[in-house]
């Protein structure tokens, strides 16, 4: 499955409310369009929060110990569920009680007693704007061209492995390749060839990964590099000859019949992250083999040391 590919399944909802019934009620009218959470305080709703990450959540005000009001700036405290928007349901109907939630950043605010038909229609029109928003979003992480992820969306998730590969002392490594002489092959056959090269070349990588946690993106031009969390240099070579040998093999039909051969140059390197070690160097160091790999006479795997 490609990163544009929706998920198969129903929104999400966190519905809080200390009282049984209201859950109920709510859960009725809901239930067959959404998956339904419940939480009962303001305690275990911040709980159920960050381990369902719910699309939306509808709290209520007036409950013990910790009331909506409260509750909602704690959520807004929480890196995961800051974002989530936040309906306020409640018997509250002053004018200044709705003002303070939408000052809290609320996303509405329904009263009780409450309605089947407003209720579905307010959830329906948020959960459109959630979902509008979630397609900008994984717009903005991919390759137009290739559909693979970009730049932005590698950036991310190395930041996300480093952390993690620091934390657990795992070996984690990098895979950064150029296609050879992919000027030649643009001035040859025209910018339309070579967008169905970079398009062909994106296309290797899922059978050439053996986890599915391995990640390719398009670096830029005709760049493009992978992860490899919690993967020795002996395995990273492997990947990496692997695809250099996938590539060497393909043939692209051109126009006229005849077949365009490519092949690419790929830097490795290999780190378990420690206090002195950073991003920046691990990037710089990868980009040094690569061009290592090139100035060997390319179509070849080189490896920083």
């Amino acid at each position: 499955m490609d990163i544009l590919t929706i998920e198969n399944r129903k929104n999400s909802i966190l519905i809080v409310d200390d009282e049984n019934a209201n859950l109920k009620v709510l859960t009725h009218i809901l239930g067959k369009e959404y998956t339904i959470y419940t939480a009962t305080s303001g305690k275990s709703a911040i709980e159920k929060a960050k381990e369902y990450k719910p699309d939306l959540i509808l709290l209520d005000i007036l409950m013990p110990e910790m009331d909506g009001y409260a509750t909602l700036a704690e959520l807004k405290k929480c890196e995961n569920v800051r974002q989530t928007p936040v309906i306020f349901i409640t018997g509250l109907d002053r004018d200044e009680d709705e003002e303070k939630g939408l000052s809290l950043e609320a996303a509405d605010y329904i009263t009780k007693p409450l309605r089947a038909m407003i209720v579905k229609l307010r959830v329906h029109n948020q959960m459109q704007i959630i979902n509008q928003m979630h397609t900008i979003e994984r717009l903005s992480m991919i390759d137009q061209l290739t559909n693979i992820p970009n730049r932005r969306s590698f950036d991310e998730r190395l930041r996300l492995e480093w952390k993690l590969a620091s934390r657990e002392q795992t070996q984690i490594s990098l895979l950064m390749m150029d296609i050879d002489n992919f000027k030649v092959v643009n001035d040859t056959y025209g910018h339309l060839q070579g967008d169905i090269v970079l398009q062909t070349v994106a296309r290797i990588f899922p059978a050439s990964f053996k986890r599915p946690s391995d990640f390719a993106a398009r670096w830029g031009g005709e760049e493009f590099i992978v992860l490899l969390p919690n993967t020795p240099l002996e395995g990273a070579l492997d990947v990496a000859e692997k695809i250099r040998k996938d590539i060497e093999g393909i043939e692209i039909l051109y126009t006229d019949g005849s077949y365009i051969k490519i092949t690419v140059s790929i830097g490795v390197c290999t780190q378990v992250p420690t206090i002195d070690s950073s991003l920046d160097a691990f990037l710089s160091n990868v980009d040094k083999a690569l061009y290592k790999a090139k100035n060997e006479g390319r179509n070849r795997v080189e490896y920083f040391f």
